[in-house]
């Protein structure tokens, strides 16, 4: 802002000089007065330009009555009228560029009026003609002096009117994008709640099942089944808590402090919480500390999803997982020796494949589903990423 206010001290000042100058040595009949009338007249119509983007309308108002009197008064440059109005024009745009439509209109109807009124009379007043000053370089017409003046306010104005109608759009992309920001937010945080809420339900309902027929002759592993279900749940309302504190407002008090999101290093207890004694899973991670928070969310996710379908469909006994970053790409596979993949379950699992697609798509990855020539099926994704940079 200082800056800005200095460009206009700058500006002011040279139009207050151009104004004087004007005055003194015109093409027409000079200024018969004091010369310091000449810089007093200019020092009054240019000097309010300075605080012209604090205050445009006011700026205008004064600049456009001092424009005015000089020019009714005599003190101006005859042939050269337009030089005194320089100043209004200046406020005239940046009084476009900032007021509202109705009272830029306005303000353009009042600094069209005052040299439509004060042109004609001071020639009418004084009588001066071009034979007057037969040397002029221009010719002393009121209507020619009026003319310009008007096409330079009205050009000043339609500019400022052209860059506040810009600044308009601009605010409204703006706007539009951070909406456009805002719902792809939520649309992910219901992705991630769908997630969550699909695989432990899924779980629980598995391992419920479980404990339920092997409650009497297994008691160990009903007791196994139960804890998982315990810590399912628990695992399932502290990552919803999580995502449903991200929809509050950020001084909201009740909010509570966010849990990190989760990644591979949290792949381990997923797994030890997924086997049984029926079901064994083989876990291998290699590379994956240096993953962005956001590829790793997806990793984790990924997992999630492929060892559900896995405990709800394949019928599988057992299942490795694999997790390897290096060179910029993180591979996952993960397979089992189940059934492999049944019309049956691609119906059911459809929306689970899907949203697996889509995490891996959205970082321009691949992702291959299929069922393995020997046996069972796999999940094969591969997606790229930028290393962590380390700070020390």
């Amino acid at each position: 802002m200082t800056r800005a206010y200095a460009f206009d001290g700058v500006v002011a000042a040279l139009l207050a000089y151009l104004i004087a100058g004007a005055v003194l040595d015109p093409p027409g009949p000079a200024y018969a007065g004091p010369a310091a009338v000449a810089w007093l007249s200019g020092l009054a119509v240019a000097l309010p330009l300075v605080v012209r983007r604090r205050w445009p309308l006011p700026v205008l108002a004064v600049v456009t009555a001092a424009a005015a009197i000089a020019t009714a008064t005599g003190v101006v440059g005859l042939g050269v009228i337009v030089v005194t109005w320089f100043p209004v024009a200046f406020a005239l745009y940046t009084a476009a560029t900032a007021a509202a439509r109705r009272a830029s209109a306005i303000a353009l109807a009042g600094a069209l009026a005052a040299p439509a009124v004060t042109v004609p009379w001071l020639y009418l007043r004084t009588g001066v003609t071009t034979a007057d000053a037969p040397g002029s370089e221009v010719p002393l017409w009121w209507q020619v002096e009026l003319g310009v003046t008007v096409v330079l306010l009205t050009a000043a104005w339609s500019i400022g009117g052209l860059i506040r109608w810009r600044r308009a759009l601009q605010t409204d992309a703006a706007r539009r994008l951070a909406r456009d920001a805002v719902a792809g937010e939520r649309l992910r945080i219901a992705r991630e709640l769908h997630d969550i809420v699909g695989h432990s339900l899924s779980l629980i309902a598995v391992k419920a099942t479980v404990a339920n027929h092997i409650a009497e002759e297994k008691p160990a592993e009903t007791r196994a089944a139960l804890l998982t279900i315990e810590k399912t749940s628990r695992s399932a309302l502290t990552e919803i808590r999580r995502l449903l504190d991200v929809l509050r407002a950020d001084d909201d008090p009740a909010s509570a402090e966010l849990a990190p999101a989760p990644g591979p290093a949290d792949l381990p207890d997923l797994v030890e919480r997924l086997r049984s004694g029926s079901f064994h899973i083989d876990l291998e991670l290699d590379g994956t500390a240096e993953l962005p928070t956001a590829i790793g969310l997806t990793v984790y996710r990924i997992v999630q999803e492929s060892l559900t379908n896995v405990i709800k469909h394949a019928g599988a006994s057992r299942c490795r997982v694999s997790v390897r970053a290096a060179g910029g790409e993180v591979r996952i596979d993960v397979t089992d020796d189940g059934r492999g993949r049944q019309p049956a379950r691609r119906r059911r699992v459809g929306q689970g494949l899907i949203g697996m697609r889509e995490r891996v798509t959205m970082y321009r990855g691949r992702l291959v589903t299929r069922t393995r020539p020997d046996g069972g099926f796999e999940v094969s994704a591969a997606i790229p990423y930028t290393a962590v940079e380390e700070t020390a």
